[in-house]
């Protein structure tokens, strides 16, 4: 589903270059449930720009959803996005006009799944099914999070990529969400969640642990796999 080869990412800022991502490979199968480890820094978020063709690579092949795009056309780009891609963006990118409802109507759409998906029922499943009238700034900052979960659920796209889908949560509400993105890639969904919390890797099928734009460790989790019910954080 998801094939990086050779990817660097360099700026330049001022007259030092900075090494974003460092001669990266990474292969993601169907069904997987990838947790991306690693500090601020790390290259975990350049990591996600690029495969969800947010950002381009400096050098390197990226494959995703069986298409090359290291190459694509903006129009290309495009359509990767809206029928291959979700994301589940760290600062939400919620409209402030619509209501809940309507953002997640929002996604739907723009994923063409119009008829095919009910708002109403992806917005209960992340526990806002009495929310949906509400607007951004009515909602909490957690709230305002499982919004944007439910919109990159609602779109059924093959890879789910979430940059820190739990960071405004409490324990019982991220656990919640956590359980849902699991399913999703049981479904024969691709999911990515990076994260800098380690106790959430452990419930991962994979760990990709990141360094100063270097993957260090690629594997199961340390111990095995571990049930969600017996996470803490």
């Amino acid at each position: 589903m998801i094939d990086l080869v050779g990817i660097s990412k360099y700026y330049q800022v001022g007259p030092v270059e900075v090494r974003a991502l460092d001669d990266v490979d990474l292969h993601v199968a169907d069904g997987e449930f990838v947790v991306v480890l690693g500090p601020s820094g790390s290259g975990k978020t350049t990591l996600l720009n690029i495969i969800g063709a947010l950002d381009t690579p400096t050098s390197g092949r990226v494959s995703v959803g069986g298409r090359d795009i290291t190459t694509a056309s903006r129009s290309e780009l495009f359509a990767l996005r809206r029928e291959t891609v979700s994301f589940i963006f760290q600062s939400f990118n919620l409209f402030p006009g619509l209501t809940a409802l309507e953002n997640v109507e929002f996604g739907i759409d723009v994923a063409g799944k119009r008829g095919r998906v009910s708002p109403e029922s992806v917005l209960e499943s992340v526990g806002l099914g009495h929310r949906t009238d509400h607007f951004p700034h009515e909602l909490s900052g957690g709230e305002q999070q499982r919004v944007a979960i439910a919109r990159a659920l609602a779109t059924g796209n093959p890879v789910l990529l979430a940059d820190e889908p739990t960071g405004e949560l409490d324990f019982k509400t991220g656990a919640q969400i956590l359980e849902l993105l699991i399913a999703q890639a049981s479904a024969d969904r691709a999911v990515l969640v990076v994260t800098h919390n380690r106790e959430i890797s452990r419930i991962a099928d994979r760990v990709v642990e990141m360094s100063s734009g270097h993957i260090i460790s690629d594997g199961p989790p340390e111990g095995g796999k571990t049930p969600l019910s017996e996470l803490r954080w």
